[in-house]
């Protein structure tokens, strides 16, 4: 792709909104975690997601090696806490925002994320300049009363919280 198809085409996914995420994986003493937005569902049987990590993203070693990992959606209070997982802040620096426990993998999640699904990587596809891990979930926790955050048009934009 040219540069100028490459400009076009990121300008018409940043109007692809998407929900902001936390990714973390290793332990609670030894966290490493970025910030996502290429995170989706693949199949509910079984439950399955699939995060896109970039090659050059230092957090990529971890990621390969670990087996779990930990999707945390992010609620629209925490924007800080995204910039924060976005920035070249190291991974204690990263984790000392925020409270950070486990579920049945051991990757750390996050207490005050909307929803963390806990999973073990089954399958990893290298696509381009990204790694796609694909991820069985095995733990969930998801809090109801908490509005989302979604990233469009290079912005974050809060969700209110509704009830069904």
């Amino acid at each position: 792709m040219s540069a100028l198809e490459t400009s076009a085409f990121r300008d018409a996914m940043s109007r692809l909104g998407a929900a902001v995420n936390i990714v973390t994986t290793g332990t609670q003493t030894n966290p490493v975690g970025f910030t996502a937005s290429a995170v989706c569902s693949v199949t509910d049987t079984p439950p399955t997601l699939l995060v896109c990590l970039n090659r050059s993203s230092r957090a990529r070693n971890a990621f390969m090696e670990g087996g779990t990992l930990s999707v945390n959606v992010l609620s629209s209070a925490q924007q800080a806490l995204s910039n924060h997982f976005a920035s070249p802040n190291t991974m204690a620096e990263r984790f000392a925002l925020g409270h950070w426990t486990t579920l049945a993998t051991g990757a750390p999640v996050l207490e005050e994320a909307v929803a963390t699904f806990d999973c073990r990587v089954s399958q990893i596809v290298e696509v381009g300049t990204h790694s796609v891990l694909f991820a069985l979930v095995e733990g969930l926790r998801v809090n109801q009363n908490m509005g989302g955050l979604v990233y469009f048009n290079r912005a974050y934009h809060p969700l209110p919280h509704t009830t069904l």
